[in-house]
């Protein structure tokens, strides 16, 4: 089968063609969100006309995804994305089905299927950058939640002693385990640690050691939450900063002594497909979508 497929991130494009379970081209094309909608679509069909001819489009974005109807339901960064409908604008343009998902859930189905976690039917993808994102996996399909919203881990309350009712995003997990919050606390102690790379490089600093161990701490506060709640048989961890082996290392061998015994053989593994990642999930949620 022959599949066109998209990753529409925030400020580019990633477009390819996908054929006997392969990615066959991988093409990026940068584009300024603040045209709005109307520019990015055009650019994004006018990129995958180009593959024709093909059976079916997927498409992997950013944003909240009506996946059943291929609607975007929010987005934040670009201007007039909201209630784009995918599904319509493809059937338009070259009579084929359209499958949609969230740029992180179809990290989810990539990795479950082609990478870290594809002996698994049953795990979680968790993603560390500027924020915390995540997705659920039960038997093989993404759980969507009601309103398509499920797996915003970086929301779960993990300090609500930090609680205030101005703020709501006081107290959540992503404020204390993300990356940004990593760096935060690093920079504090010393300004010039203003990215990951520089805080491990000075990690023979006992204090920047200190600062590193305690971040790690508040990952697995939350980890901990999400292995009780879910029963997964693994975790994929995503982000730049889980390529880093001592936060990988000291995971493993931390995490087990803050579950109980029933969950002591969660697996924790790396994220394995990096930045085409979100393709192979555009070409899964066809196949899936088309099983119906």
């Amino acid at each position: 089968m022959r599949i066109a497929v998209l990753d529409i991130g925030g400020t580019a494009i990633k477009a390819g063609i996908w054929q006997d379970d392969k990615l066959l081209e991988n093409t990026e094309l940068p584009y300024d969100a603040s045209l709005g909608a109307q520019h990015m679509t055009q650019l994004a069909l006018q990129q995958i006309k180009s593959y024709l001819p093909f059976e079916a489009v997927g498409i992997s974005t950013a944003g909240l995804v009506d996946s059943q109807n291929g609607i975007i339901k929010c987005a934040g960064n670009i201007p007039g994305y909201p209630f784009t409908n995918w599904k319509n604008l493809v059937h338009e343009a070259f009579g084929v089905p359209c499958f949609v998902e969230n740029d992180v859930n179809a990290v989810a189905l990539a990795e479950g299927y082609y990478g870290a976690a594809k002996d698994m039917d049953n795990y979680l993808c968790v993603a560390y950058g500027t924020g915390i994102g995540g997705a659920a996996v039960l038997n093989g399909r993404i759980y969507t939640g009601n309103a398509f919203a499920s797996g915003e881990f970086g929301w779960i309350v993990t300090h609500g002693e930090q609680r205030k009712p101005d703020d709501l995003a006081s107290g959540i997990y992503e404020r204390y385990a993300s990356t940004s919050a990593l760096v935060r606390m690093a920079k504090e102690y010393n300004p010039v640690l203003n990215n990951g790379r520089v805080i491990f490089a000075e990690m023979k600093n006992p204090e920047v050691q200190k600062i590193i161990d305690a971040w790690i701490g508040e990952i697995i506060v939350g980890l901990t939450g999400l292995i009780h709640i879910f029963d997964p048989s693994g975790i994929v961890l995503g982000g730049g900063i889980m390529r880093e082996p001592y936060v990988y290392e000291q995971l493993k061998a931390r995490l087990p002594h803050y579950v109980i015994e029933a969950y002591k053989d969660v697996k924790l593994v790396q994220a394995q497909l990096g930045n085409t990642a979100g393709m192979y999930g555009a070409a899964r949620a066809v196949v899936i979508g088309l099983q119906g």
